[in-house]
Formats: structure tokens, C-alpha cells, sequence
């Protein structure tokens, strides 16, 4: 059986979990003519601007590079005179309108993370998180005007750890979402290539806000853990402690305990009991207010008295 013949591809992504899949289109030996992703942006204290991982992977493979903050008339005149028959598009970061959607002979695809159409939006992940879906998953898709909405060639559930948070998640969903990829972007290529529509009622996924990343200790634990899995690390899950916000970055499940009161801490062996309405987590890394990530057993212990979160 020979092998299908490779595509003139045009790849759009920004952050690291679009990485993995344009290496393996390109170890796959399709013809990528450019890779879009949005211009480098400041970060760090001292603000450098930085290239996208994207683009630092595409200059690593020697890509060409089209720095666009949004598809307008001129990155779609760059992207169209290239002639690409097909584009492949993982978290870029913006939508694709016509007539950049037609443009490629055969459209756009996307990799998104989750089973569609349940979580159409730009935090699949988090929020199937947050509602404590037994399954996650990629869909590989065609791209429509509607958000996430087109005909679905290829969906997989991937197993997960059951404490995994959404960047722990995601990581395992972005190499297992390339190899799907590759495989569809192969079906195309030797014209078998089939979809379906998507089947069930839609639930959206918008981006998260640094209000979501807030945990209610009066919630039964699982509820409470599964926001933080969600919320971790962007935006991040936080409390407060004395009226200033007080970071959650580490969190585990406890196991048989003492019932604490919602928010009463209390000192564990590898960490802190935080009680919540049923029973109590273990926080194991924070970050109080004004002060940098520690241990929580050292936060815990450089107390004078026993604090109570969530006040």
C-alpha cells in the first residue's frame, strides 16, 4: 500500500499545545508552506517580547512565519497566495472567515480538545474539568462560520490521571490530538476522507475569567477539586485569607480525615487540611499574598495562629 502523497499545508497556532502537532505534520512530510501565529508578545518582569512557541518551533524547522494578531485582508491575501490545499488550525487564537475559510481546496480543519459538540469554545478542557466529565478527548473537525460546529473526521477519548489539572491535561491531549491529526490530514490526501455531523446538544466553553479560579470551601470537596483541576494554572486557583486573595496551586485529595468546618486548616503530614462541605483537602504548594510559591506545610507552620480560608 503506498503511502498517501503529501499536502501543501498552511499550519496556524500560538501557544505549546499547538506544538506538537505541527512537528508531526511536518515529520509526516507535508509541505507546509507558511505557519500563522499571533506576533511575539511581551513577557516576564521585564516584558521582552517573545515569539509564540509556535513560531519558535516553525523557525527550528525552518518555516516561513506570518506574525498576524487577527486573519484580516492581508494575512488572507499572504495566506491565499501561497495555494495551500488544505489548512490546518490548532489554538491559533482567532477565527477564520471567509474568504480565507474557502480558500484552500479543501477548507480548514481544526484539532480541538474535548468531544464535540459537548465544550465548543476557547477552554474545552477547563471546563469539562470544572463539571467533572468522566471523559475528555480530541475531535478533529471542519472548520464553518459557526463556532466549532462543522462535520467531525475523526474524535478519540483519552485516558487521563484522575487528579490531572487542565495544563497537565492539555499536554497529554496535544500530542495525543497530533497523531489524530496526522492521521486525518492522510485521509484527506488520499481522497477517503469522511465526516459526520456532530450529534447532541452543544455546551459552551468560553475563556475563563480570574473569578472562575475561585474556590468555595462550603462545596463537597470532589466539586471544589474539580474547579481547581480546571482553573490550574491559568487562571489559577485562589481563596482569600484575611480579605486578600491567597493562591492555590497544589492541591490533592486527602483520603479518610478529621472533618474540618468549611475553610479551617488544619496540619497534615505532606501538607495542609483545608475542610470544605464534605471532607477535607490537602493543600500542598501556595502562595500567600505579597510573597512567593512555598510549601504549605511552611506557610502553615510560619503562622501565629491557625487561619481559616475563604474570610
Amino acid at each position: 500500500m503506498t503511502s498517501p502523497r503529501p499536502l501543501r499545508l498552511v499550519f496556524a497556532g500560538t501557544p505549546d499545545v499547538a506544538v506538537p502537532s505541527l512537528r508531526a505534520l511536518h515529520a509526516a512530510g507535508h509541505d507546509i508552506a507558511a505557519v500563522v501565529t499571533r506576533p511575539d508578545a511581551p513577557l516576564g518582569r521585564k516584558r521582552v517580547l517573545t515569539p509564540s512557541p509556535v513560531a519558535q518551533a516553525a523557525d527550528e524547522l525552518g518555516l516561513r512565519v506570518i506574525r498576524a494578531a487577527r486573519l484580516d485582508a492581508d494575512a488572507t491575501e499572504a495566506i491565499t497566495a501561497l495555494t495551500p490545499e488544505l489548512a490546518v488550525v490548532v489554538a491559533y487564537g482567532g477565527l477564520v472567515r471567509e474568504p480565507l475559510l474557502s480558500a484552500p481546496r479543501h477548507g480548514w480543519i481544526n484539532l480541538h480538545f474535548s468531544l464535540l459538540p459537548r465544550w465548543r469554545g476557547a477552554a474545552p478542557v477547563q471546563h469539562a474539568l470544572i463539571a467533572g466529565d468522566a471523559e475528555l478527548g480530541t475531535a478533529v473537525f471542519q472548520l464553518v462560520r459557526e463556532l466549532d460546529a462543522g462535520d467531525v473526521y475523526a474524535q478519540e477519548a483519552v485516558p487521563l490521571p484522575d487528579d490531572a489539572t487542565a495544563g497537565e491535561a492539555l499536554a497529554v491531549l496535544a500530542e495525543a490530538g497530533a497523531a489524530q491529526l496526522v492521521d486525518v490530514v492522510s485521509t484527506i490526501a488520499a481522497g477517503n476522507a469522511q465526516a459526520r455531523p456532530q450529534e447532541g446538544d452543544p455546551t459552551p466553553a468560553p475563556k475563563l475569567e480570574l473569578a472562575d479560579g475561585l474556590l468555595e470551601w462550603t462545596e463537597p470537596a470532589d466539586r471544589v477539586f474539580a474547579r481547581y483541576r480546571g482553573v490550574t494554572p491559568e487562571p489559577g486557583a485562589h481563596t482569600t485569607l484575611d480579605g486578600a486573595r491567597f493562591k492555590i496551586l497544589r492541591m490533592a485529595r486527602a483520603g479518610a480525615g478529621a472533618p474540618l468546618a468549611p475553610g479551617e486548616t488544619a496540619a497534615a503530614k505532606d501538607g495542609v487540611l483545608v475542610g470544605t462541605g464534605t471532607e477535607p483537602l490537602l493543600l500542598t504548594r501556595v502562595q500567600p499574598a505579597g510573597k512567593g510559591a512555598m510549601a504549605a506545610a511552611d506557610w502553615f507552620r510560619g503562622l501565629r495562629e491557625t487561619a481559616r480560608l475563604g474570610a
